[in-house]
C-alpha cells in the first residue's frame, strides 16, 4: 500500500504555511484590539459535549461526526466546530465567577473535522478560526462582534462582502414559528427532498436553509420568523438593526438563513461573497444565549462567529489578493573549501544571534550554484568565505540586488551586521 495522506485531509507546504500564518497573525491583531484572548481547547471531547449542544438531529451529529470509543469505553469526537468546546471550558474553569471580568472575550485557531464530501474550501480536517464572547445579552454586543468580522475580511483584502443578517427570535418566538413553518410544510412534504422530509419532523427551520432545488420551490413562500417575533425579540432585532447602520454596515435581511446549528437565537449572522458565480460564506455567527446554562453553567448571554482559514485563502487567491509575506533572507554565506566550513557555521549563528535570517552551504557546491540558491532565497546581502578570507579576517559584503560592495571584518560581522546592512541600503528592525 502506497502511503498517503487520508481523503479530505491536505499537507500545507512551507509556501503555502507563510499564508496561514499571516492569517493567524492578522486575526490575533484584530482580535487584540477588541480584547479578546486565546484560549485552547483538546481537539477531542466526550461525545455528548458535541451532541447535545450542536443538536441530535443536526448534519453534523448524525452524519458528520468523526466519533470512536477509546480504551477506557468512553465515547469520544473529534471537535466538529469550535462553540461547544469554549462553552464547555468555560463552565468548567469557572470562568462565570465574579472575579472574572465581564464580558469574557475569547478567540480560538485551530483543526475541526467533519466526515462529509470534500470539495474546494471544504476538507474533512478544516481550520476554524472563531471568537466567543460570553456575559453579555446588549445588542451593542451583537453589533460589536459583527463590526469586528467586518473589519478584519476587509483590512486583510476581501471584496464584496455581503452581509446577510437574520434573528430566531427568543425561545417563545422561535417555537412559535417552528409550528407554523410545519403547519405550512406539512401539506407539501411529498415534494420534499428526502433529507428534509426527515428534517420537518425533527428540525423544520433546517428545510429553509436547504439547497435542494425542490426544497428552495417549497419555502418561497413560506412563513417568515419576523411576523412571529414578540416584543422582546422584536426590540432586540431593532436595535441590532439601529446600530449597524449608524455604524454605517449595510446587510441585507435574509430570513430563509437559520445557521445549521441548533443553539441560536435572536441575531446570526453570514458574510457572503461571490465567486465564480457561486455565493460561498466566508464568515457566520451568532447569538447564543442558553448555551453556557445548558452545560450546568448559569444563565450566561454569548455572541460568536467562526470563518474557515481554507475558504478564506480560497478566496483571496481567487480574488487576486497577494499577502505581504516577507520570506527574505537577509544574509547568506557561500562557502569555499573546507578549512572555511568551521568559520561558516560559526559567522552564521553569530548574525542569527543578533536577529537576523541567515544561511549558509553546507553541500560543499560550486559557487555558481550557491548564488543561484541566494537568489532564490531572495538574500539581501551574500558573503563568500573562502580560506584565504579566513585567514586574513577580512571579507567582502555584498548587496545582493545592487551589487554594492564593503570590506569589512569578520569580527565586525559577529558584533554588530546592523550597521554592515544599513549601510548597504537595509534597514533593520
Amino acid at each position: 500500500m502506497k502511503l498517503q495522506k487520508p481523503k479530505g485531509t491536505q499537507d500545507i507546504l512551507p509556501a503555502e504555511s507563510a499564508k496561514w500564518q499571516y492569517v493567524e497573525g492578522f486575526a490575533r491583531e484584530i482580535f487584540k484590539r477588541y480584547n479578546y484572548a486565546e484560549v485552547r481547547t483538546p481537539i477531542f471531547e466526550h461525545y455528548e459535549v458535541i451532541s447535545r449542544s450542536v443538536g441530535d438531529t443536526t448534519d453534523i451529529v448524525t452524519k458528520e461526526m468523526y466519533d470512536f470509543y477509546d480504551k477506557g469505553d468512553r465515547h469520544i469526537t473529534l471537535r466538529p466546530e469550535g462553540t461547544a468546546p469554549v462553552v464547555r471550558a468555560y463552565v468548567e474553569n469557572k470562568l462565570f465567577a465574579p472575579e472574572v471580568q465581564k464580558p469574557s472575550k475569547f478567540y480560538y485557531m485551530g483543526p475541526m473535522f467533519r466526515y462529509e464530501r470534500p470539495q474546494a474550501g471544504r476538507l474533512r480536517q478544516f481550520h476554524q478560526i472563531g471568537v466567543e464572547c460570553f456575559g453579555s445579552s446588549n445588542p451593542a454586543t451583537d453589533v460589536e462582534t459583527i463590526v469586528m468580522a467586518a473589519h478584519f475580511l476587509k483590512e486583510i483584502g476581501i471584496q464584496g462582502v455581503k452581509l446577510h443578517l437574520n434573528t430566531l427570535g427568543n425561545p417563545e418566538s422561535r417555537a412559535a414559528y417552528r409550528q407554523a413553518l410545519i403547519d405550512y410544510l406539512t401539506p407539501l412534504k411529498e415534494t420534499l427532498s428526502k433529507d428534509s422530509q426527515r428534517r420537518l419532523e425533527e428540525n423544520p427551520l433546517r428545510v429553509l436553509d436547504s439547497k435542494e432545488k425542490e426544497d428552495k420551490v417549497a419555502v418561497e413562500n413560506a412563513p417568515s420568523i419576523l411576523d412571529f417575533l414578540d416584543e422582546e425579540s422584536q426590540a432586540h432585532f431593532d436595535a441590532v438593526r439601529q446600530m449597524l447602520e449608524n455604524l454605517g454596515v449595510d446587510y441585507i435581511i435574509d430570513t430563509n438563513m437559520v445557521r445549521g446549528l441548533d443553539y441560536y437565537n435572536h441575531t446570526i449572522f453570514e458574510f457572503i461573497t461571490e465567486i465564480e458565480g457561486n455565493d460561498l460564506t466566508v464568515c457566520a455567527g451568532g447569538r447564543y444565549d442558553g448555551l453556557v446554562a445548558y452545560f450546568g453553567g448559569p444563565e450566561t448571554a454569548g455572541f460568536g462567529f467562526g470563518l474557515g482559514v481554507e475558504r478564506l485563502l480560497l478566496i483571496l487567491e481567487k480574488q487576486g489578493v497577494a499577502l505581504p509575506i516577507e520570506n527574505a533572507l537577509d544574509v547568506y554565506i557561500a562557502v569555499l573549501g573546507d578549512g572555511a566550513n568551521v568559520k561558516a557555521l560559526e559567522l552564521v549563528q553569530a548574525l542569527r544571534q543578533q536577529g537576523f535570517k541567515a544561511e549558509r552551504d553546507y553541500l560543499n557546491r560550486k559557487l555558481k550554484a550557491q548564488f543561484k540558491s541566494a537568489d532564490v532565497f531572495a538574500t539581501k546581502t551574500l558573503i563568500t568565505l573562502g580560506e584565504s578570507e579566513v585567514e586574513s579576517g577580512q571579507v567582502t559584503v555584498k548587496n545582493n540586488q545592487t551589487r554594492e560592495e564593503v570590506q569589512v571584518s569578520l569580527e565586525t560581522i559577529s558584533q554588530n551586521f546592523s550597521e554592515i546592512f544599513e549601510k548597504l541600503g537595509f534597514y533593520t528592525q
